[in-house]
């Protein structure tokens, strides 16, 4: 089937790159010229487990990527909303790359004759895709529901795992209102063997805020958890080990640390506390999640402040990336920790083997080093901020090392503490 997908950030780009490893014919859209020649010269633009090894397999065969919209759309029979939907200060989801994008797919099918499906995988808001999108669709095209078909497809991707995540998913969720677009989606994941899921429009866009949500709130509450049982000497990994063997719970975001960061669960919560609060709903749990992972980088801070002292010293942060896996610090709880430690007045030196020039984006003032080992070697005082595996087997030759992600599963360094257990 002939596909274009619109937006090449994580969801578009993995989803372009998923479809066609499973045989479509994919366009992906984007109206940067460098991202679209990069992909097309088999360059990953974001860095992703397996995705340099899926360009080569698939550009220039069954991938191509563009920045006709028009001609994308006209030459495929369905196309994948993937844009941005990035929160203001005040946690509401901004609709306006997603208002856009539909505006020019409605045009395009003002001149398209076969019956094409819009399928809208961004993350928005319920009752976007019903009350935003297809009035949108509708209006600009000068046609009617069931002329063209709708379909709420979120994505549900692990970054670090994106593309392993899209080839296999736990389920397929297809928020849709009328069977011939149900026909057509069938046919789009036909390869897939996940559970396929449908329901309308709102429940699918829920589905995706709510899962989010839960999950953050596992981190949260095993964060609160891992706090108290510091304060007792009680090591938190022990303790979520057996609460993660109830089958109810499981131990998947029991891993107590510094929080969780990313473009998508503090986007998603905040949103979900914003439309909640524009119906008037108090969120009390949602806003409870977010106060204790906004509050972690303190902790942090403060149990680092009990065993040494900051001023003028030299403190080597290794890590920037929200998690391991990816170069992405959106979110990431390395730059309020950095922050903090700047307004003690230390001086930091930071590693990362992939998130360094997004991070001198966010944060140029402070030092870059290439090597883990050399920025150790440089430092008098260890911070371990990201879970990448190379960094439990560095020589810390002594040093005060604070830990909070619990890399070091069986040997501890000396002189080591870990965040909350």
């Amino acid at each position: 089937m002939n596909i274009s997908v619109i937006g090449t950030g994580y969801v578009g780009l993995i989803t372009g790159v998923g479809l066609a490893l499973n045989g479509h014919k994919v366009v992906c859209v984007d109206n940067n010229k460098e991202k679209v020649e990069m992909i097309n010269n088999k360059i990953p633009p974001i860095f992703e487990k397996g995705l340099r090894e899926a360009l080569n397999k698939t550009v220039g065969i069954n991938l191509f990527a563009s920045t006709d919209l028009k001609k994308a759309v006209s030459d495929s029979a369905v196309s994948f909303i993937c844009v941005g939907t990035p929160c203001d200060e005040k946690g509401k989801c901004d609709l306006s790359f997603v208002e856009t994008v539909s505006k020019e797919i409605a045009f395009a099918l003002k001149e398209k004759t076969d019956f094409h499906v819009v399928v809208v995988k961004s993350t928005v808001v319920p009752s976007t895709t019903e009350k935003l999108v297809l009035p949108l669709l509708e209006k600009h095209s000068g046609k009617n529901l069931g002329e063209f078909g709708l379909c709420m497809n979120p994505e549900t991707l692990r970054e670090g795992f994106a593309l392993e995540d899209f080839l296999n998913p736990d389920r397929i969720i297809l928020g849709l209102e009328e069977e011939k677009t149900k026909k057509i989606m069938e046919e789009v994941y036909s390869s897939f063997s996940s559970p396929k899921f449908f329901c309308g429009f709102s429940e699918a866009e829920m589905i995706k805020y709510a899962s989010n949500s839960l999950l953050a709130t596992k981190i949260s509450f095993i964060n609160e958890v891992g706090n108290i049982c510091k304060r007792m000497g009680i090591d938190t990994y022990i303790v979520s080990k057996g609460v993660g063997l109830d089958k109810r719970i499981s131990p998947n975001f029991l891993n107590a640390g510094i929080g969780f960061g990313g473009s998508c669960f503090p986007k998603d919560v905040s949103a979900l506390i914003a439309k909640g609060n524009e119906l008037g709903i108090e969120t009390f749990l949602l806003d409870s999640v977010m106060q204790v992972n906004e509050l972690q980088p303190k902790v942090f801070l403060d149990l680092i402040k009990s065993r040494t002292e900051l001023k003028g010293k030299k403190v080597a942060v290794l890590g920037l990336a929200f998690k391991a896996g990816t170069d992405d610090v959106r979110e990431s709880r390395s730059i309020p920790v950095i922050k903090l430690l700047l307004k003690e007045r230390a001086e930091v030196i930071a590693h990362d083997p992939q998130a360094e020039e997004n991070m001198k984006k966010e944060i140029p003032e402070i030092s870059y080093n290439n090597s883990p080992q050399n920025t150790v070697d440089l430092s008098d005082i260890v911070l371990i901020l990201t879970d990448w595996n190379e960094f439990s087997s560095l020589d810390f030759k002594e040093k005060p090392v604070f830990d909070a992600r619990n890399i070091f599963k069986e040997i501890k360094p000396l002189n080591y503490e870990g965040l909350s257990w």
